[in-house]
């Protein structure tokens, strides 16, 4: 494609990585984000310095705004949109549901109607597992994508109900190329250490809780069961380093370029579990020393074992997760070590 692609929610941490993937691709790039999760500006000046090549664009835009995102189409050509501008905190949305649907769903809108006008019918959606909901009968082989969706969460179900949008729209429309990555878990950071996860209060998620333990920010890590049946009791998932997704998002850029209509939903993820205890043992070695850690009780909604059959994404986009447990751990301490106030620094 030889015109920009248009990554929204571009400095987040994953748009960052994705960015990062495009521009050592040859892409051209423009970023849209609010700033909501990301530090934009520092992160731009990051993504260039990795990649040693100039952001096309950089746009502080509400997404629900029309006429600010019709602004972006008048003024630049666009060949395709990766769409990751989204609220994204589980727990928070089933305190502010209103919120989340109304930023979710109201941006995908919005953006689509937009991309209709300007005739740009390339886009590629940030899912999400999630949307396969409370699994208690995932096989060792992995999910595969014809498995119904359902979800807990109001941040799940913008996910449910944004596939459902897009399966609908290119129904009435057969012109447009549409691809749909539900990621497992991604971890980890760029391999420079200059771009990485940085989460806003409590984390969410098991990597950035660890590093923040071993920062000696946070006392322990809660591990929630030992009593799965797994060989040590600890839950099992898919765990899959940043990199890789984000050359996943390459992947369906380039699957999209000689396309006239396709609508495809696609696992990103490695295909192999590692449990709880796992990670914690690869955090250890990577940061040199033991992180205290208390096994507490299950959380609601916890299963034995949660990952992705990606053969599909194999088979489709040509493209497998390559790096390590010991390559995501490594990175991700490399980045929590040079940035140990994350982006503020």
């Amino acid at each position: 494609m030889t015109k920009p692609i248009l990554v929204t929610g571009g400095t987040g941490y994953i748009g960052s990585h994705i960015a990062i993937e495009l521009l050592e691709a040859g892409y051209e790039v423009i970023i849209a984000d609010d700033g909501v999760n990301s530090n934009t500006l520092e992160v731009v000046k990051r993504i260039e310095q990795i990649t040693g090549k100039k952001i096309k664009k950089f746009i502080d835009v509400d997404l629900t705004i029309e006429k600010d995102t019709r602004a972006i189409f008048e003024e630049n050509e666009i060949s395709a949109v990766i769409h990751l501008a989204a609220l994204k905190a589980v727990g928070e949305s089933v305190q502010k549901p209103l919120e989340y649907y109304s930023n979710n769903l109201g941006s995908l809108l919005t953006l689509l109607h937009i991309m209709r006008e300007f005739n740009v019918k390339n886009f590629v959606f940030s899912s999400s597992a999630t949307v396969y909901g409370v699994v208690t009968d995932c096989p060792e082989t992995g999910m595969t994508e014809d498995r119904p969706t359902s979800s807990a969460s109001p941040y799940g179900k913008t996910k449910v109900f944004s596939e459902h949008i897009l399966q609908d729209l290119y129904a009435a429309d057969p012109s447009w190329n549409i691809v749909m990555l539900r990621y497992f878990n991604p971890v980890g950071a760029h391999k420079s250490g200059l771009i990485g996860e940085d989460p806003k209060g409590i984390p969410n998620n098991l990597m950035p809780y660890i590093l923040q333990v071993a920062q000696g920010k946070r006392e322990y890590l809660s591990v929630f069961g030992s009593d799965f049946d797994t060989k040590d009791g600890t839950g099992i998932r898919d765990y899959i380093h940043i990199t890789d997704l984000a050359k996943g998002h390459v992947s369906a850029a380039k699957f999209m370029e000689d396309k006239k209509g396709i609508c495809e939903i696609i696992n990103l993820g490695t295909g192999k579990g590692e449990t709880v205890f796992d990670v914690l043992h690869a955090a250890n070695a990577a940061i040199g020393k033991e992180i205290p850690h208390k096994v507490v009780g299950r959380r609601a909604g916890d299963v034995r074992i949660y990952l992705a059959d990606a053969s599909k994404a194999k088979k489709m986009l040509n493209w497998t997760a390559e790096l390590t447990l010991k390559d995501m751990c490594e990175d991700a301490w490399n980045w929590a070590s040079k940035n140990p106030n994350g982006l503020s620094n």
